[in-house]
């Protein structure tokens, strides 16, 4: 099991969440989620200046597969790209760093 963490920030800083808002995030990213992306845990937080992620994705140790932070990615970006509240209200997710590869 791969656990990752990743933020999106507040597109209008100082706006208040909408009521239930974190739980929408999280329905969005299941909605989307294909089984390629091994996704079998999802939840949200909500800090004034951005939405906290926390995916436990598979392990996928074929040769091959992406590694999770790759799949994390591209269904936190494709969750984004589809959901109005996620494009609407979040900049979209940076692309991972090599730091970010090397710090797993």
């Amino acid at each position: 099991m791969e656990i990752l963490h990743a933020s999106l920030k507040r597109r209008h800083p100082g706006t208040a969440a909408q009521e239930g808002e974190a739980a929408k995030a999280v329905d969005a990213l299941w909605a989307h989620a294909e089984p390629a992306d091994g996704l079998e845990y999802a939840s949200a937080r909500l800090a004034p200046d951005r939405i906290d992620l926390l995916l436990c994705l598979l392990t996928r140790d074929e040769p091959g597969q992406p590694d999770a932070i790759s799949r994390a990615h591209r269904l936190i970006a494709r969750s984004h790209r589809t959901s109005p509240l996620l494009r609407h209200g979040y900049l979209p997710l940076e692309p991972p760093t090599a730091e970010d590869r090397a710090a797993r």
